[in-house]
């Protein structure tokens, strides 16, 4: 082989390695983005799958209505005057 076949060579092997480190970069830039949408994903799942496994309780701190007075069916309300 003549030395322009090896100069050839050796710029096509730099090219290919170049590109492999430029697709790489890419690849590992999108990592974060990947791994936070992982986590909101779990989250998700767990607020759902915690939603459906438990009956909301009311808050300690909301106040409650006032029992209402049992009152019969039968029973008609005052007419108006």
């Amino acid at each position: 082989m003549d030395g322009t076949a090896i100069a050839i060579i050796i710029l096509a092997i730099a090219g290919v390695v170049t590109l492999l480190i430029y697709v790489l970069k890419g690849v590992l830039d999108q990592l974060p983005d990947l791994f936070e949408s992982a986590r909101r994903a779990r989250e998700a799942w767990e607020r759902l799958t915690k939603k459906n496994d438990e009956t909301p309780q009311p808050d300690e701190t909301e106040e409650q209505p006032p029992p209402t007075a049992a009152t019969g069916d039968d029973e008609e309300p005052p007419a108006a005057a």
